[in-house]
């Protein structure tokens, strides 16, 4: 199995950026490549409420989002949805899920937890917000973002989060990027 770890820094923000490529075992790329975002998006909560007129959904307490084997669990989340003639069921295309409090995502053994998060469905990407980490087995990195490409599996975590003022999502003290790696055992 190929690994390949990237170091960059910009500013005093360092960026990981894992890129995991191999044929034997679900990795962090292949875990979340090529997702299907175009799948059924299955809720399940405490209380559903329907703004129609804004053009969104508000979904609290206890909240589950399924899609294509990710789910998204959270205390509250807020989807944003377009009406388009011929889209998914009723003429509604959901655009956007912004969910918060102990935000998870988690597809097979990969666990990505943080404060916010934001699912652009037409992107395809998941940024994450806010004591961040990203795990895979023992495998673990630490940070105040976390963005996840659905279409090519690439996950980059670095210090800093760019909040701009969304509540829940502090920045970590220091700035950096903290991981664990496990190293198989060699022979001799």
């Amino acid at each position: 199995m190929k690994r390949t770890l990237i170091l960059s820094s910009a500013g005093f923000a360092g960026t990981v950026a894992l890129m995991f490529a191999g044929a034997s075992a679900p990795s962090i790329a292949q875990v979340f490549r090529n997702h299907d975002s175009n799948a059924p998006v299955n809720f399940n909560a405490d209380r559903i409420e329907v703004q129609d007129r804004a053009d969104r959904v508000v979904v609290s307490g206890n909240v589950e989002v399924t899609q294509a084997g990710m789910t998204l669990n959270a205390a509250r989340m807020t989807v944003a949805y377009s009406k388009q003639p011929g889209g998914g069921s009723n003429g509604v295309d959901i655009d956007r899920i912004d969910a918060s409090g102990n935000v998870v995502v988690t597809k097979a053994d990969q666990t990505a937890r943080g404060n916010v998060a934001i699912y652009d469905l037409n992107s395809k990407l998941i940024t994450m917000l806010g004591n961040v980490t990203l795990t895979q087995g023992a495998n673990r990195l630490s940070g105040g973002r976390l963005v996840m490409d659905l279409n090519s599996g690439r996950s980059t975590v670095d210090g800093r989060s760019s909040a701009g003022g969304v509540p829940g999502a502090a920045t970590s003290p220091s700035g950096r990027v903290s991981g664990t790696f496990t190293v198989p055992q060699r022979k001799n």
